[in-house]
């Protein structure tokens, strides 16, 4: 373990508070013009899945747990979890869906991902930054609909909902963000 300051976790940083593990999910600074600076975080408590608020002054001292960040490629899922495979060793390693959340709806065949290892254990997970994913259905162009800044609603291929451009159908293939499912670019393929 390594004590780090407050201000300085981010997104997926395993923290030890009270012997207990959690991964950061948020970590937000703020500066108010009077008093002391604080760093709010919204973490997950890895054994349970609880999810809790901490405030800390930024410059305050936290243990941050020793993790190793590994390439592993997404192989399915089935009733005993999230299956990975480390693409050098072959070992396989099971997640549990509810540690993944809602990134497992942007998991594909053969994805590699990053998985942080603790003492053994799959306890978080960094998707790739964009997804290619095909729009299955979305509402018809109005017609004189400016298309400046006027988005519709999509369903795409995942079961997620997003909001695309109006020239967007349905059968189209278009790239989204991982971290909030939005509309980036008509895939290139």
């Amino acid at each position: 373990m390594a004590k780090v300051i407050a201000s300085s976790l981010r997104k997926g940083n395993v923290v030890d508070v009270d012997g207990r593990l959690y991964v950061v999910l948020t970590a937000q600074n703020f500066h108010p013009g009077k008093g002391t600076p604080v760093t709010q975080v919204d973490m997950r408590r890895i054994s349970d899945g609880t999810k809790v608020s901490e405030r800390w002054k930024t410059t305050e001292q936290v243990e941050r747990a020793h993790v190793e960040d590994a390439k592993f490629t997404y192989l399915y899922a089935d009733g005993e979890g999230v299956h990975f495979m480390n693409p050098e060793t072959y070992d396989q390693v099971v997640m549990d869906p509810e540690t993944i959340g809602d990134a497992q709806a942007y998991l594909q065949e053969s994805m590699e991902v990053m998985l942080s290892i603790h003492e053994g254990n799959a306890i978080a997970i960094d998707l790739p930054r964009h997804v290619t994913l095909e729009v299955v259905e979305t509402e018809p162009v109005v017609k004189g609909q400016t298309a400046s800044s006027s988005y519709k609603p999509a369903m795409l291929s995942n079961g997620v909902r997003s909001s695309v451009p109006p020239h967007i159908t349905a059968g189209t293939r278009i790239v989204v963000l991982t971290e909030d499912g939005s509309y980036v670019e008509r895939a290139k393929d």
